[in-house]
């Protein structure tokens, strides 16, 4: 079993920045990938990014050169460091961790980002 948990949301004017956490716990060993994932009132919840055990990473278009995913191994922790950020990019963001262990794709309970205008 691997636990996630995420903090560092909150408010913040447009073009400013956040910096999101997610720590893992549990079997972290058995973790493949660590990604972001945002949702929007009435939306479905989509990859914003997404880094491997092996540091390859991957970005939805909507953020690329804004965001930038990155882990710091020793501490099981994935961070996603947002700038420039848009009204647009407000929304629940949640952590999965994805893992070889059952049931594979552990969630976070997601933390809240709001962008004022």
């Amino acid at each position: 079993q691997v636990q996630v948990v995420e903090s560092g949301g909150g408010l913040v004017q447009a073009g400013g920045s956040l910096r999101l956490s997610c720590a893992a716990s549990g079997s972290t060993f058995s973790i493949n990938a660590m990604g972001w994932y945002r949702q929007a009132p009435g939306t479905q919840r989509d990859l914003v990014a997404r880094i491997t055990r092996g540091g390859s990473t991957n970005y939805a278009d909507s953020v690329k050169g804004r965001f930038t995913i990155s882990r710091d191994n020793a501490k099981n922790t994935v961070y996603l460091q947002m700038n420039s950020l848009k009204a647009e990019d407000a929304a629940v963001y949640y952590c999965k961790a994805d893992s070889y262990l059952r049931p594979y794709n552990y969630w976070g309970q997601g933390t809240q980002v709001t962008v004022s205008s």
